[in-house]
């Protein structure tokens, strides 16, 4: 599949007389990580519903590749804290073959938790059921609404690595929202920087650098090196070592 899974062309959208996007144009391809970072207002929610097709453009072209099948990962679920769900039959929604959901929620790293409520899941345990229920689908399109909130900066490094490592199995494409100017910066092949329209984009540092990326965000971003000389699991343990020069990366601070 080489051509875009989603391919968007002059994308407008207003709400009650406000322009939302002016003439956004964005091609989603399969393999790619594709992060989309702004302001709040910035319009990263509406077009990430006008990808899913829940919203219209008020102008502009939407283009799905025939074959697209989309697995989303909401910014957050709200469970009734009454509700006697647990992590296998929130699973079972999205896939009835209980063998399946228990693979999906091997490799997302909590297969321990299937017979857990909901509820009791921690953020970092509740953003990968989130993310199981989304590969469950057998996508080859990953829409992630800020995949890490609610989730320890540790947390956050092991959860985008998960979602490098999907990418390379299931070689989907990927759409990532994210505030996190900092670790995203890794974990992302290509940043778009949005308010409204497509202020700059291209790979992480080239954006980091623009002027208008540094307009929006300002030194908040400063650049710093960040060795890593090991890499932590879902809480936080050191599961290998590294060599720090083969791993040096830069990051940035909100």
């Amino acid at each position: 599949m080489n051509a875009p899974l989603v391919k968007l062309s002059n994308i407008s959208k207003c709400f009650n007389g406000n322009t939302v996007l002016s003439g956004v144009d964005l091609h989603l391809e399969p393999g790619k990580i594709l992060t989309l970072i702004g302001p709040n207002g910035a319009g990263k929610t509406t077009l990430v519903k006008i990808v899913l097709g829940l919203v219209e453009p008020d102008e502009g072209h939407v283009t799905l590749h025939p074959e697209l099948r989309i697995g989303y990962m909401p910014q957050k679920l709200h469970i009734d804290p009454t509700l006697p769900v647990t992590l296998q039959r929130f699973l079972k929604l999205a896939e009835p073959d209980p063998r399946l959901c228990l693979a999906a929620a091997k490799e997302v790293g909590i297969e321990h938790l299937i017979d857990l409520p909901l509820q009791s899941l921690s953020g970092g345990e509740m953003q990968r059921a989130l993310l199981a229920r989304a590969i469950l689908r057998k996508p080859n399109f990953l829409v992630l609404d800020e995949p890490v909130q609610g989730v320890d900066v540790v947390g956050q490094e092991a959860l985008y690595r998960l979602i490098g490592q999907l990418r390379d199995r299931l070689h989907c494409g990927v759409l990532m929202v994210s505030h996190d100017l900092h670790l995203v910066m890794s974990a992302t092949d290509e940043v778009i920087c949005l308010n409204q329209h497509i202020c700059c984009h291209g790979h992480p540092d080239q954006v980091s650098n623009n002027p208008a990326f540094l307009e929006l965000f300002g030194s908040k971003t400063a650049p710093y090196t960040h060795n890593h000389d090991h890499h932590h699991d879902l809480h936080g343990e050191v599961i290998d070592g590294v060599s720090t020069n083969s791993h040096s990366k830069e990051c940035r601070h909100d």
